[in-house]
C-alpha cells in the first residue's frame, strides 16, 4: 500500500496529491476476473460421434495371406517355396497386385538377414501398387 507524505512545505497548505491509489482498481479486477473464470463453461475435448449400434457383419470370406520369408543368404520364400531369382518374385507380386481383393503380405526377415534384401523385397512390394503389407516378427529385433 503507498502513502503520499507532504514534502513539508512552510506554507501550512497541504501538496495536491497527483496519483491515484490504485489498490482498490487492482481488487475490484481480480474479484472480476475470478467472477469470469468461474461462470465459462468447461470446454470437452470430445468430439460426439453417432456410431451405429451392433456387431459388423464378418468379412464375406478370409483374406488370403501370402507369406513372404527372407533368409539371411538373401533367398526369399513365397508361402515356404524358394524363389529362383528377384525377377520371379515381381512377377508373383504384379500378379497379385491384378487381383480384384489384394491379398495381405506378411514379410518376415531373418534376424541375420542385412536390410538391403528387405528394403528391395518392400520396394518392389510399393511399386507394385501393393497396399496391405505388414512386418511380421519384429520382436526378434527388440
Amino acid at each position: 500500500m503507498a502513502m503520499a507524505v507532504g514534502s513539508g512545505s512552510k506554507s501550512g497548505e497541504p501538496e495536491i496529491m497527483a496519483e491515484i491509489n490504485t489498490t482498490p482498481l487492482i481488487d475490484v479486477m481480480l474479484v472480476l476476473l475470478i467472477m469470469l473464470i468461474i461462470t465459462i463453461p468447461t470446454q470437452l475435448h470430445s468430439v460426439n460421434l453417432n456410431m451405429p449400434v451392433g456387431n459388423p457383419p464378418p468379412p464375406s470370406t478370409p483374406p488370403e495371406i501370402v507369406k513372404i520369408n527372407i533368409e539371411p543368404s538373401g533367398n526369399v520364400l513365397w508361402n515356404g517355396e524358394t524363389l529362383a531369382d528377384f525377377g520371379t518374385l515381381e512377377s508373383r507380386l504384379a500378379l497379385a497386385s491384378t487381383q480384384a481383393v489384394q491379398p495381405e503380405l506378411h514379410i518376415r526377415p531373418d534376424k541375420k538377414v542385412p536390410y538391403r534384401h528387405v528394403a528391395a523385397v518392400m520396394s518392389s512390394v510399393q511399386r507394385k501398387g501393393l497396399t496391405k503389407v505388414g512386418l511380421v516378427g519384429a520382436e526378434q529385433f527388440l
